[in-house]
Parts: C-alpha cells; sequence; structure tokens
C-alpha cells in the first residue's frame, strides 16, 4: 500500500480474524481460567514490586545491549561474503533456538566460577568474577537474544533494493551517506519492533532468572509467578502477577508499533550488487572483527556442549531416541499451524489501514506467562479428558502460538513492502485469492517464510513448557527427556541427548531457512 488501505478480501479477512481469535483463546483464556479458580486478585507485596523493577531493569538493558550489538554485526554480514558464509549466519542462530537449560550448562562452562573466562582471569591475576545476578542475567539474555535481532536486521539490510544501492553509487554517495539515506531508514523501521521483541522475551524469561538470578534481589515476575504456584499454591497472587506482566507486555508492544516508521524503499529486481562502499583493508579488518568477537562469545558455549556431550551420544537409551521422534513431529506441526496464523495476519496488517489491533493480537502469547498459560489449559481440560491423552496435541498448539511473534515480525515487514510495491498493481490487474497467493505473495515472501518456518521448527523442537505439566513417560518429548535424565543424575546420558537436540535443531532451521532463501549466499 503506498498510502491507503488495500481491500483485505473475504478469505483473508476470515482467515486474519480465525488466527486472531484462536490467540486470544490460548493466551486470555488460560488466565482467565486461574483468576476464576483463584476466587479474586489480590494486592502485591513489596516483594513483587522488587521483581517488577528488577524485570524492567534486565530487560531494557538485555534488550538495548542486545540491538546495539546486533547493527554493526548485521550491516558487517550484510555486506561482506565469504567461504562459509552462510554456515556461519545459522550457527549465530544456535543460541536462540537452544533450550534454555542446555545453553545455561554452556554459558556456565564459559564465563562460570569455574570456565574458561575466569580460568583466564585468575591467570592475569585478578579475582574470578561471580556470573549469578542481574550480570549473569543479562549476559545470558544478550547470549540468547543477540542472534535474533542480528537476523531480523540482516534480513532488512537485505531487503535494501540493490537499486537503491547502485543510485547511491551514481551520485557520488560515501558511506556517511549511504547509512543516513539507507540504512538509518531501513533501522528506523525495524529497530523499535526488534526492542520490543527482545524486551518482552527477557520480560518473560524463567530458566535463565531461575538458575542465574543467585536470590531474591535478582527475582522476575515470572519466576515470582513460579514461585507462587510452585511453593505457595496462591493462584490469586500468580493471576495478579500475570495480569501485571500482561499491561507491562501490551504497553511495549504498542509503544513498539507507534515509533516503527516504514522505511518506504519500494521494490527492486532482487539482482545481487558489490558493495563499494566496504572497500579497504581497514573496513574489511574492521567488519572481521565485528564478525568474529561476536562469533566467539556465541559458538564458544555451544563448543563446550557439543564436547562434553559426544562421548554419551552413542549410548543413548531407546527412550531418547522414541521422544527424538516425538519432538520431530510436534515441530513440524507447530511449524505448519504457525505459517497458517502467521501468512493471513501479516497480509491483514501489510492491507489494512487499522493493522495495530491485530499486531497486539499476535504479540499477545509474548505477553502470557507460559507457566499460567499451561496451568490455565490444565484447570479447563482436566475436567474434560485426560491431560496427558492431549499433551502432544495442546503442546503442538502452545507452542504454534508462542512462536507466532517471530514468524509475525519476520514476516511483517516484508509484506508492507510488497503491498506498497506490487498491492495497487495487482488489484488493477484482479490478481486476487490463490491466484495472487500463488503468483504473487508466496515468491516475493519466500526468504522471511523459510526463515520464520525455520525459527519455529527450531523454537518448538527445543521447547520445554506445557509439555513438562501434561506428557506422562510414554508422551515425553526430547527436552523432557533430557530434563529427566538430568534430574535422575544420568549425566553423561543427559550431554548425548543434548548433543542430539542441538543437532536436530539446527537441522530444522537449516533446511528450513535455507529453503527459503532465493540463493545460498543469503
Amino acid at each position: 500500500m503506498a498510502d491507503g488501505a488495500q481491500p483485505l478480501g473475504t478469505w483473508l479477512r476470515l482467515a486474519a480474524g480465525g488466527a486472531a481469535a484462536l490467540v486470544a483463546a490460548l493466551t486470555v483464556v488460560p488466565l482467565g481460567a486461574v483468576l476464576a479458580r483463584a476466587g479474586g486478585v489480590v494486592m502485591l507485596g513489596p516483594a513483587d514490586w522488587a521483581a517488577v523493577r528488577f524485570t524492567l531493569l534486565q530487560s531494557t538493558l538485555s534488550a538495548a545491549i542486545s540491538l546495539a550489538l546486533a547493527i554493526p554485526v548485521a550491516r558487517a554480514l550484510a555486506r561482506r561474503q565469504f567461504p562459509g558464509r552462510g554456515l556461519l549466519i545459522t550457527l549465530l542462530g544456535a543460541p536462540f533456538i537452544l533450550p534454555v537449560v542446555v545453553a545455561v550448562m554452556g554459558i556456565l562452562a564459559i564465563f562460570g566460577r569455574g570456565g574458561l573466562f575466569n580460568d583466564g582471569v585468575a591467570a592475569l591475576g585478578y579475582g574470578r568474577i561471580s556470573i549469578y545476578g542481574l550480570g549473569g542475567v543479562v549476559l545470558a539474555h544478550v547470549f540468547f537474544n543477540l542472534p535474533l535481532a542480528v537476523r531480523l536486521l540482516l534480513q532488512g539490510w537485505l531487503a535494501i533494493p540493490a537499486e537503491r544501492f547502485r543510485l547511491a553509487a551514481a551520485l557520488g554517495f560515501g558511506p556517511a551517506e549511504v547509512a543516513r539515506h539507507l540504512e538509518r531508514p531501513m533501522l528506523k523501521a525495524l529497530a523499535p519492533g526488534i526492542f520490543a521483541t527482545v524486551f518482552l522475551l527477557c520480560l518473560t524469561s524463567f530458566a535463565t532468572a531461575l538458575i542465574l538470578g543467585g536470590g531474591p534481589r535478582a527475582t522476575t515476575v515470572e519466576l515470582a509467578i513460579y514461585q507462587a504456584f510452585r511453593f505457595d499454591f496462591d493462584l490469586a497472587r500468580a493471576a495478579a502477577l500475570a495480569s501485571l506482566q500482561l499491561a507491562l507486555c501490551a504497553v511495549t508492544a504498542l509503544a513498539a508499533a507507534r515509533f516503527a516508521v516504514p522505511a518506504a524503499f519500494g521494490t527492486g529486481l532482487d539482482r545481487p550488487f558489490a558493495r563499494w562502499d566496504a572497500q579497504g583493508s581497514a573496513r574489511r579488518w574492521l567488519d572481521a572483527g565485528l564478525i568474529g568477537i561476536p562469533a566467539l562469545f556465541l559458538l564458544a558455549p555451544l563448543a563446550a556442549v557439543v564436547l562434553s556431550g559426544m562421548p554419551g551420544l552413542v549410548s543413548l537409551p531407546a527412550p531418547v531416541w522414541k521422544a527424538a521422534g516425538r519432538s520431530a513431529l510436534v515441530a513440524a506441526t507447530s511449524t505448519g499451524l504457525t505459517l497458517a496464523l502467521a501468512l493471513p495476519m501479516a497480509l491483514a496488517v501489510a492491507r489494512s489501514g487499522r493493522a495495530r489491533t491485530l499486531e497486539a493480537a499476535g504479540m499477545l502469547p509474548l505477553a502470557t506467562s507460559a507457566l499460567v498459560t499451561g496451568t490455565g489449559l490444565f484447570l479447563i481440560l482436566r475436567p474434560l479428558a485426560s491431560p496427558a491423552a492431549l499433551a502432544l496435541p495442546v503442546t503442538v498448539a502452545v507452542n504454534a502460538v508462542m512462536a507466532l511473534p517471530f514468524a509475525l515480525r519476520s514476516l511483517t515487514p516484508p509484506a508492507r513492502d510488497l503491498e506498497a510495491g506490487y498491492g495497487r498493481l495487482a488489484q488493477s490487474l484482479g490478481l486476487t485469492g490463490l491466484a495472487r497467493l500463488r503468483l504473487l505473495t508466496l515468491p516475493r515472501l519466500r526468504r522471511p517464510l523459510g526463515f520464520a518456518a525455520g525459527l519455529t521448527a527450531a523454537l518448538s523442537m527445543g521447547d520445554l513448557g506445557v509439555i513438562a505439566l501434561f506428557a506422562d513417560s510414554d508422551r515425553a518429548t526430547l527436552p523432557l527427556e533430557l530434563y529427566r535424565l538430568m534430574g535422575a543424575y544420568r549425566m553423561e546420558d543427559a550431554a548425548g541427548a543434548a548433543v542430539l537436540l542441538l543437532a536436530l535443531s539446527l537441522a530444522a532451521f537449516w533446511l528450513l531457512d535455507r529453503g527459503g532463501r532465493a540463493d545460498a549466499g543469503t
């Protein structure tokens, strides 16, 4: 759309409305069930407000640092081509798609009190640094979310048409002018949404704060909700905290939509173009450092996980392999459902003049406590059927909805560009419905669709959430089986299962993301 709304069409209106309704059903309804069971809402105490303050502080720091680091890294990757670039980009995305427990094990192996980093600090004559508390939580959140921010920004750089760079070269633009007229408008369009996404992820983080928080002074809202459920079974307090968390997340999502500014580059012919503004040995060395140092920070913990788990991989018990098969099935089904929800919502947002409501609905899963969602669904389904019998279908639905915000963040900006460049032309030619989807939408959105599919499959493969509340021993997924092995102190088997889970998650992400790319080099 150039500056006005395009007609949605009946099928798109119904599909987008149905997707939004399903999201609401799986986010708001479970919270309502918990509130109803609690019998009312209680007033929060000083410890709860301290948790709110700590949550806002660590979320703001984590999101700001992740975005600030991601911008130069994504810029360097966008303007450099080198052997193994595609593999490196895939590996850089691994921390975000790792199960939190596995990733924290790797972080502790490198940055923990007995880790390699502290060994180096001690060798230089300095005292060892504690990773627990605010610093450890922020470090872990940057480790998890820097790859996501880099990938989303990288797609923004690659979406700038090559024709704009050719025009800039013809006008004699230098690096400063390229940054001002091409790169900064793209960042203004993407940065608010990426900051909000990372902020919301940190706001609702649970396992990271549980492991690295270090005590009551580093308690997050999600951890306070867990304590209210697990130790006190105080549903009223948990519901009050969950409602406050939902309000904070809603304000964040609306603020991001308010401050985002469309880049308005238009469309190009998808022709490759060498970046002249990246020439020179100084810039090459700078980009090499900008890529290499974050790569070391992100990949060293993964290497620690792999090295510790390889010996146990060859002797994994049969239940682990069965659980891996269930995880693959859950991931594949969740991915299909997420794309079926995200695509019509993204297209409706791109074509509609009233997009903020639909965008806010798509961000609802990020604002919802996974613990509250799981408990609410348990309360709703227990009178109807055995929760264990519904474990896998419920996990598929919840995983699909929880991955929806990431898919929307990947699909919505290119969908807007698609409508701006081709919407009126398609309308004038009478290209509507399935013909428009097949001939225009899917080919032009191939790259973000592949990225969204790979991200959803990897996240679903490694999720340990609702399945832990519902599943029995016959329906365990690989993350749950890994958690059980750790609880039984079978650490060699647990390390091997962690390597298997890492390999499956990376393979799913790489295959789907590569299938969506127009060329192997991006």
